[in-house]
């Protein structure tokens, strides 16, 4: 009898027997005595502990997530992770810095845990097909595509929205409310990342509402980081170059940019209208409330897996699935008072 055939008895997945044998809280009463019942019927031995058993199961998937501090890919995970679980799967994952290579972290991934397929969460978005070539099992790209790579939409899956076009519409309504000189706050305009793709977007937002685009309303943070972010806010804003509205290619960001304008003296959304991209809950109860385009993180989670397993278990290939934003109204935007100061 092995873990899985208690699991399979049971009606429950391997990591919901993995958890009960572990003594872990999050099972539920009759679940953990079935499973418990099951376990002494069949005699049943745990080598060593179940986090071994599961570690080395065949039936374990990889969840890579680029970014420690991102508080977008929070929902996404739980979301994967239930995901993952109700299929009778079990999640390996692994957090790693901005910087460091997702993909090489997933082949290391691969080989010591015998994983079926991996979900990155967050990621380059210019691979190449030698790039790729460590992983050898199914992976889907969450929350980013390959728009800078070289590889055709058949050599990966991915899973995400359409960035260029989420900006657009952010910075249209800006334009549509009367805003002619319009700030930028992004990472960095040439990372070949989301910031620039959102960039991009913001630019051809411009040139179709006849707004000159003005190199002084860009502010780089280098980061997506809030102190950066802050910082940089600042530093637009003692530029002297006048701008009667923000928009900002993610919440966390804007949050902080919401912070610097204050301390600056520039109330929100009086003296500077701010939108961004990402839909943070959070961002619903900061004063004023954030208005954004929000990404629909649940359903890229659920998405992404669902894509996932039917490449392990032979149903599809590789698909690209682009899911729709949507405007989040707030309190953070309003017509601009008269000519900017």
């Amino acid at each position: 009898m092995t873990i899985k055939d208690i699991a399979r008895l049971c009606g429950v997945s391997v990591s919901t027997v993995s958890r009960v044998i572990n003594d872990r809280p999050d099972v539920s009463p009759a679940v953990r005595a079935a499973v418990l019942e099951a376990v002494r019927k069949s005699n049943y031995i745990p080598n060593n502990s179940a986090r071994v058993l599961v570690s080395s199961s065949s039936d374990a998937v990889g969840l890579v997530v680029r970014g420690l501090s991102n508080p977008f890919y929070s929902d996404i995970i739980k979301v994967i992770g239930r995901s993952i679980d109700e299929a009778g799967y079990t999640m390996v994952m692994q957090q790693i810095g901005s910087r460091e290579d997702e993909i090489q972290c997933g082949a290391v991934m691969e080989r010591e845990k015998k994983l079926r397929g991996i979900v990155f969460l967050g990621g380059r978005s210019d691979y190449t097909a030698e790039e790729l070539r460590p992983i050898t099992v199914p992976f889907v790209c969450c929350s980013y595509d390959n728009s800078f790579g070289s590889l055709g939409a058949d050599r990966l899956s991915t899973v995400s929205i359409d960035d260029g076009q989420t900006a657009y519409r952010a910075v249209s309504r800006l334009c549509a409310l009367g805003h002619r000189r319009i700030a930028a706050l992004v990472s960095e305009t040439d990372d070949r990342s989301i910031s620039e793709l959102r960039y991009r977007g913001y630019l051809r937002a411009l040139a179709d509402h006849g707004v000159e685009p003005d190199p002084a309303l860009v502010a780089c943070a280098g980061s997506f980081g809030l102190e950066d972010a802050y910082r940089a806010t600042r530093e637009l804003v003692a530029g002297g170059a006048g701008f009667s509205a923000m928009f900002i290619i993610a919440d966390a960001m804007a949050i902080a940019a919401v912070k610097a304008l204050e301390d600056c003296g520039r109330e929100v959304p009086r003296d500077c209208s701010v939108i961004a991209v990402d839909g943070l809950p959070l961002s619903q109860y900061i004063h004023p409330t954030l208005t954004t385009m929000c990404q629909p993180s649940e359903r890229m989670g659920a998405e992404s897996v669902r894509i996932l397993l039917d490449m392990i278990e032979g149903r599809s290939g590789n698909r690209r699935l682009v899911l729709e934003s949507e405007l989040r109204g707030g309190a953070s935007v309003a017509p601009p008072r008269g000519a900017a100061d």
